[in-house]
């Protein structure tokens, strides 16, 4: 049975692919800054899968005792952790870069970059010293170099995130540790959702691009993490959403009823 950690999984993607590694069997670990939501999200998941099979820990994975905190906590449950999944992230409003309150660029730095960076530091230390084990990070919007206005702080910190991601498998190749990314597209969440502050105007152009490419969470998870699970690749980068799954929506878009984030519920 593989022991999987995903940080910021108490909502969202995360908790879908929490969902989908607990339905194949595997040991999770949730994590969450609070550790109310935490325990919450550990007792629904419990209530439809083996309890034995679920744990929890708080962690803010800007601190770096916290991300230790949460490997050791992974470890004491079920002897180790076969895969984590750097997930914990958080967005923003569209605005131009001047127009954005300065704090943000800090806070944002701090959880989708260097959170990764020592979430990834703690479960590689972890894995090489238990002889295994895979270390994934969640990549997205500006990590394939794509820009789009308005989104500067979150997708300068996502083409950092394909840096690390490619630094890291050169570093562990040799090794019996792997790293990857996984590229999950469009997923109707709360941070995608943050879109949807800003000019009304953005706002709107917003709403047709993810009325085309987006997902609901329930969707996208059990293809990634059968990707995942399956994985023995260093340096495998787990895309969802293509360039031709992507080209064909624009095409067809004009035909669809696709409505994935409810606009028509």
């Amino acid at each position: 049975m593989k022991c999987v950690v995903v940080t910021g999984s108490t909502r969202g993607i995360g908790l879908a692919l929490a969902r989908s590694f607990l339905a194949r069997g595997c040991a999770v670990v949730i994590s969450g800054r609070q550790q109310v939501d935490v325990d919450t999200v550990v007792d629904a998941l419990a209530a439809d899968f083996d309890a034995e099979r679920v744990a929890g820990a708080a962690c803010d994975v800007t601190v770096p005792e916290q991300l230790q905190g949460l490997w050791d906590a992974a470890v004491a449950r079920f002897g180790r952790a076969d895969i984590w999944i750097n997930n914990a992230g958080i967005a923003h409003g569209q605005a131009m870069l001047w127009e954005q309150d300065m704090a943000l660029f800090g806070r944002i730095a701090a959880t989708n970059l260097a959170g990764a960076m020592g979430g990834s530091a703690v479960a590689i230390r972890g894995m090489l010293s238990q002889g295994g084990g895979a270390v994934y990070n969640m990549e997205g919007l500006g990590s394939d170099g794509r820009m789009v206005e308005g989104m500067t702080p979150y997708g300068a910190t996502k083409r950092g995130l394909r840096y690390l991601d490619d630094a890291l498998a050169k570093e562990l190749s040799g090794t019996p540790v792997i790293a990857g990314s996984i590229l999950p597209g469009m997923v109707v969440t709360d941070l995608l959702l943050a879109g949807f502050e800003g000019p009304p105007e953005r706002v709107a152009q917003a709403k047709k691009i993810f009325t085309i490419l987006a997902d609901r969470a329930e969707t996208v998870a059990p293809w990634i993490v059968d990707k995942v699970l399956a994985n023995t690749h260093n340096g495998a980068r787990i895309s969802w959403l293509t360039t031709a799954k992507a080209s064909w929506r624009f095409m067809t878009a004009p035909f669809s009823k696709r409505d994935p984030l409810g606009l028509n519920d």
